[in-house]
């Protein structure tokens, strides 16, 4: 018998930890795979306090095995895990279960490559990504270069980021140097000119946000809305009274309530009339999915004219968090923002350059490109219009029960509705009254953990009760694909035994 060599024992020992490595990626991979699959939302709920109890531990002195904490993992933190995909699931986003998407996802995190740099850091990936921005701006409506005449990342026209409002605060970044160049190195010295016009009490947080995070303050004019879109003529006064002052106006395609679609070509004409100067953004992080389907693309009628886009393939693709992009009518506009370091190496497709509070940058885009290139343009427009018609027969359900109310026309795939109590007369209606029934619900259905409807404060904006008044309703969203039609009744059933037991003062 041969000594078995210095050589032979690593080769060895390399084998021995490659097996092991793949047997514990293996066991990892299957508890996210069994988890996506389970039918409930959560396996387990318990109070806060508990979960904290539960899971916050002391750093261990020693070194530990990778069995052991995966199986630590999966009896102490994953039945605390929310399970989107569950068809139970029934109240926000995507659910990340795109086959092609996880694919993406996993190989993204095997391969760890860095597209702050192209040529040292990721020879394809960053071309992979440039692909998938090029794939949302057609889809936008933006025109894209030849690929021959793509010769730097200041032609992509696009920048992939880490949700909406990373994506939301860069365009305000780009508003800020639109109307005064140079602002990123001068700094600001009168925030006053730098104001933003948002509809009022329905846009996004993180535009309000972003102002505050770029050094402009609270520079925000709410204008009146009509059925959740601007009211044009309220958004001409506000240009006129506030002439000069304006950097921005934001629209939405897809409020983050209700996701009514604006008239982005009545907003656009009524800023472009009142004042070229000013920076168009347009929030499509839901309206992104209306680009899919021919059927439903005329709602974005006039986004191609607005100067920089905001899109989340993760609320609307499937995708896996996190995954946004910001796209720009222009594609050298992306220079105002742009940074320069000897540790970004300058070459002419480094993302780097490009890509405000991000250093490493993540092979994101990989999930949203195999997404893609395996749905391809009818599997995406199939994925959109079944999500409509899904939430149009919610709606029709919802209209079917004398005790249930829907507060707006269903632009996409959000229906928002309230259980009105039986002792309250709609024509003249008792707000305090439903707003309570359905906060009990709500907090009850949490509680119990068996469904899931989202839940916050919304003006009545189409006058349905009370015109003006803040109401607090329940969200269905159609995004889920595992939701069939005895869900969408079955949560109804349950939303009005909850509603009779307000009633009786039992809940």
């Amino acid at each position: 018998m041969q000594p078995v060599t210095t050589t032979d024992h690593t080769r060895s020992l390399t084998a021995e930890s490659r097996n092991e490595t793949v047997e514990l990626l293996t066991k990892a991979l299957q508890l996210g795979i069994d988890f996506k699959l389970q039918s409930d939302v959560f396996l387990e709920r318990i109070p806060s306090v508990q979960a904290r109890d539960r899971l916050i531990s002391a750093l261990p002195v020693q070194p530990g095995k990778v069995e052991d904490a995966l199986v630590e993992f999966a009896e102490s933190m994953l039945p605390l895990c929310k399970n989107e995909a569950s068809p139970q699931f029934l109240g926000f986003g995507d659910t990340g279960d795109d086959v092609g998407a996880l694919v993406g996802g996993v190989l993204a995190l095997l391969t760890q490559q860095n597209l702050i740099n192209q040529s040292f850091d990721s020879p394809s990936a960053t071309f992979v990504e440039i692909t998938a921005l090029r794939w949302l701006r057609e889809l936008i409506g933006f025109a894209n270069p030849p690929v021959e005449d793509l010769t730097t990342v200041f032609d992509v026209g696009g920048i992939i980021t880490h949700g909406g409002t990373m994506s939301n605060s860069l365009a305000m970044m780009l508003a800020r140097e639109h109307k005064m160049p140079g602002t990123m190195e001068t700094g600001v010295h009168d925030p006053g000119q730098f104001s933003i016009v948002v509809p009022r009490d329905i846009g996004h947080y993180s535009v309000k946000s972003a102002l505050k995070w770029i050094g402009l303050g609270h520079q925000v004019i709410e204008v009146d809305t009509d059925g959740f879109r601007y009211d044009l003529r309220a958004l001409e006064r506000a240009l006129r009274e506030h002439e000069g002052r304006i950097m921005s106006v934001v629209a939405y395609a897809g409020d983050s309530r209700t996701q009514t679609v604006d008239d982005l070509r009545g907003v656009r004409d009524v800023v472009r009339t009142a004042d070229e100067r000013i920076w168009l953004h347009a929030d499509a992080c839901w309206g992104l999915m209306c680009s899919f389907s021919d059927r439903l693309r005329g709602k974005l009628a006039g986004i191609e004219d607005y100067d920089s886009v905001t899109v989340d393939p993760h609320k609307v693709m499937a995708i896996p968090h996190s995954l946004g992009a910001l796209l720009v009518r222009d594609p050298a506009s992306l220079k105002a923002i742009s940074s320069h370091s000897g540790l970004i190496m300058g070459d002419d497709f480094d993302f780097g350059q490009v890509t405000p509070f991000i250093g490493t940058k993540a092979w994101l885009s990989l999930k949203l490109w195999m997404m893609m290139r395996t749905r391809g343009r009818s599997g995406l427009a199939e994925l959109a219009e079944s999500r409509v018609e899904k939430a149009l027969r919610f709606a029709e359900l919802v209209d079917s029960h004398e005790r249930l109310i829907r507060l707006h026309k269903v632009d996409m795939t959000a229906v928002t509705f309230m259980y009105v109590p039986a002792d309250v007369d709609v024509a003249a209606p008792d707000i305090e009254r439903i707003n309570e029934a359905n906060l009990r619900i709500h907090e009850r259905m949490l509680a119990d953990g068996r469904w899931h409807l989202h839940h916050f404060g919304l003006p009545d904006d189409d006058g349905i009760l009370k015109y003006g008044v803040t109401l607090y309703p329940m969200r269905f969203m159609a995004v889920n694909p595992h939701i069939e039609e005895h869900h969408m009744t079955a949560v109804l059933d349950y939303i009005l035994r909850l509603g009779a037991a307000f009633d009786e003062g039992s809940l």
